[in-house]
C-alpha cells in the first residue's frame, strides 16, 4: 500500500468470527494456546468424524441453521469443517483451524445453555447443535 507523506494508512478490519481460509490471517498462538483450545474443542464436539459425516447427509440437518442467500447454512458449512479438523494430525492443524475450533468451542457453549424444556430428541437446537459437532443426547 501506498502512503503520501503525513497521510494515515488505513487498516481494514477483519470480522473475527468471519471463516479464514488462510493462516495469514490469524495471529500466532502459543503451545499453551493450541493446548487449551484442542481441551475445550474436545469436550465440546462429542461426535466422530463418521457420525458428523452422516448426519451431515440428512435432511433433518440440512433444514437448520442460518442460511446466506439460500444457500449452505452456517452450521452445515462448520460440521464439514469439523470433519476436516478431526482427521488431521495435531501437527497438521492451522491457524485457521485453531480459530475455528475455539468458535466451535463458543457456540457449543452459548447453544447448550439454551436447552428447552422437554424431549429434546427431535429439535431444531438439537439439529444445529449436532451440525457443529455436539449431540446433547450423548
Amino acid at each position: 500500500m501506498t502512503v503520501t507523506p503525513g497521510e494515515k494508512p488505513i487498516r481494514l478490519l477483519r470480522n473475527p468470527l468471519e471463516d479464514v481460509g488462510e493462516a495469514r490471517h490469524i495471529r500466532q498462538m502459543d503451545a499453551d494456546e493450541q493446548q487449551q483450545i484442542t481441551t475445550d474443542f474436545d469436550g465440546a464436539v462429542n461426535m466422530t468424524a463418521a457420525q458428523i459425516e452422516k448426519w451431515l447427509d440428512t435432511d433433518e440437518s440440512k433444514a437448520v441453521g442460518q442460511k446466506s442467500g439460500g444457500g449452505e447454512s452456517t452450521g452445515h458449512a462448520s460440521g464439514r469443517r469439523i470433519v476436516k479438523i478431526l482427521r488431521k494430525k495435531k501437527d497438521e492443524l492451522t491457524g485457521a483451524d485453531y480459530a475455528h475450533m475455539k468458535k466451535v468451542h463458543g457456540y457449543v457453549a452459548r447453544h447448550s445453555t439454551q436447552r428447552p424444556k422437554g424431549d429434546v430428541t427431535d429439535t431444531d437446537w438439537r439439529y444445529s447443535l449436532m451440525n457443529w459437532g455436539h449431540d446433547p443426547k450423548k
